[in-house]
């Protein structure tokens, strides 16, 4: 039994899935892809368990067949191949597997595919279509603030509150917090739910670049996505997500309004100057300049930098890990932002100028202790 295919376009749908393939599985059936053969259409699986990848495609074929092919072998030989139809030739009885291109002959030892296991059932309570550039956005507005502790699951995924007026994206790693609010997503029927950070990641990458509808689907322990010819289910984190609201400070007298890319470029050469470990870096704000320095005491190197601002409120002195606010200014398109803050040892709040229609976005930033407030 064969199938005929473009070693591109299968190399292209075999890359939006892969990413989901584990390097070291559990279950040694998972280093594969399921390849389900029906006639014309191609469907190919990859699993790790907690989220599944589908691929849909459309081949030369009249023919029904089913095998697992290991991932890492088989996108290795066809990433090396030049554009050109192949002829994929599968033995049901013994799951061999040949591939024939212009001028040579490749052959992979497949698996049972009765071994791989089947993706779990979304019971589809909930649904709502999203554009595809909506959801690119507020993924990539949260994903990076997500947590890498798996001790505190929750926070490793981004928090979705889908509400009657908006629905609200929120991420956080203890360190920093982002809120990111769409008012032109809403749905007559709340819901709210936890979505991996691995899941999102490779949504964001497998998203088309054009504006495409995302059907949405939930149920209590699942998710569903489908775009194109793609298909994603990913496991719900089943846990609590802390109370983010309790966080956010609310009265914040000091204001500074400076230029982003100015900010931005000068804290990353600060930066370079600070402790490797802490990060560490200090602004002191006046009514028109903000100065920016940092010293690494072990090596005796030191920066400073200061740039125009506009600030509203006492002098103030406060430290931040340069890191964390490097990478959430790196995130934000206006061209200005406004720095809210209370006292040197409370969060400090970064509020883009420039709106987008329908968008609203805060984002959190803990302090970090200085040796000293002058």
């Amino acid at each position: 039994m064969k199938f005929v295919v473009s070693s591109s376009e299968l190399v292209k749908n075999l890359s939006n899935i892969s990413g989901v393939i584990a390097p070291n599985p559990l279950v040694p059936i998972l280093e594969n892809f399921l390849f389900e053969l029906d006639k014309t259409s191609l469907t190919v699986t990859a699993s790790d368990m907690q989220t599944v990848m589908v691929a849909d495609l459309m081949v030369d074929s009249s023919d029904s067949v089913s095998v697992a092919i290991p991932g890492k072998l088989l996108m290795d030989t066809l990433k090396s191949l030049p554009e050109q139809p192949i002829t994929v030739s599968i033995s049901s009885e013994t799951f061999g597997v040949e591939i024939t291109t212009s001028n040579g002959r490749f052959k992979i030892a497949g698996e049972n595919p009765m071994d791989f296991p089947r993706a779990p059932q979304v019971n589809r309570n909930f649904n709502i279509e999203l554009d595809s550039q909506v959801l690119a956005s507020a993924i990539n507005n949260t994903l990076f603030a997500t947590s890498t502790d798996d001790l505190r699951p929750a926070m490793t995924g981004v928090y979705i509150d889908i509400q009657e007026e908006s629905t609200t994206f929120v991420a956080t790693d203890g360190h920093r917090l982002i809120r990111y609010r769409r008012e032109d997503i809403k749905s007559t029927t709340p819901t709210t739910m936890i979505l991996p950070r691995k899941a999102l990641n490779l949504i964001k990458i497998s998203l088309p670049s054009g504006s495409v509808p995302v059907v949405t689907e939930f149920s209590n322990s699942n998710a569903f996505f489908s775009f194109g010819n793609i298909k994603l289910i990913c496991r719900l984190i089943d846990e609590r997500y802390p109370d983010y609201e309790n966080v956010i400070p609310k009265a914040n007298p000091h204001r500074m309004t400076v230029e982003r890319s100015k900010f931005l470029n000068s804290l990353k050469r600060i930066a370079i100057f600070s402790n490797k470990t802490t990060h560490q870096i200090r602004l002191k704000i006046t009514a028109d300049e903000l100065t920016i320095s940092a010293e690494d005491l072990d090596y005796s190197n030191e920066a400073v930098e200061k740039i125009s601002c506009e600030y509203v409120g006492d002098d103030m002195e406060i430290g931040f890990n340069a890191k964390f606010l490097a990478e959430m200014l790196s995130n934000i398109s206006s061209s200005t932002i406004t720095m809210e803050l209370s006292l040197p040892n409370r969060a400090g709040l970064i509020i883009p100028s420039d709106k987008i229609e329908n968008e609203d976005i805060l984002m959190l930033v803990m302090p970090v202790m200085l040796n000293s407030y002058s």
